[in-house]
């Protein structure tokens, strides 16, 4: 079993930065492809970056050179920077890992975090 629970979420004002992380426990290890997604109100969820397990990153084009994901094994963490924050990054934003298959920003993931959410105003 895996518990991913994240933090960070907050309300910022346009342009501001938020750090979000998760921190996994249970049966989780570097093998994983690990990634953060995020849901708007009265939107699908999508995908906005994964990291696989040899640090290769994958990002969404919406949020491409203003986000960067990152994860450190050693402690079971996943984190996300976000910069340079527009309204419409205002979304619930969950992790997620996953144990097999294409490390990719859809697709089936096996494990989710509750949730924290980010509003930009």
């Amino acid at each position: 079993h895996v518990q991913l629970v994240e933090s960070g979420g907050g309300s910022v004002q346009v342009g501001g930065s938020l750090r979000l992380s998760c921190s996994a426990a249970g049966h989780i290890d570097a093998s994983y492809c690990m990634g953060w997604f995020r849901q708007a109100t009265n939107s699908e969820r999508e995908g906005a970056a994964v990291i696989d397990t040899d640090g290769i990153t994958t990002y969404a084009d919406s949020v491409k050179g203003r986000f960067t994901i990152s994860r450190d094994n050693a402690k079971n963490t996943l984190n996300l920077q976000m910069n340079s924050l527009k309204p419409e990054d205002t979304a619930m934003y969950y992790c997620a890992a996953k144990f097999s298959g294409a490390c990719a920003l859809t697709g089936d993931y096996n494990f989710w975090g509750q949730g924290t959410q980010v509003t930009v105003s």
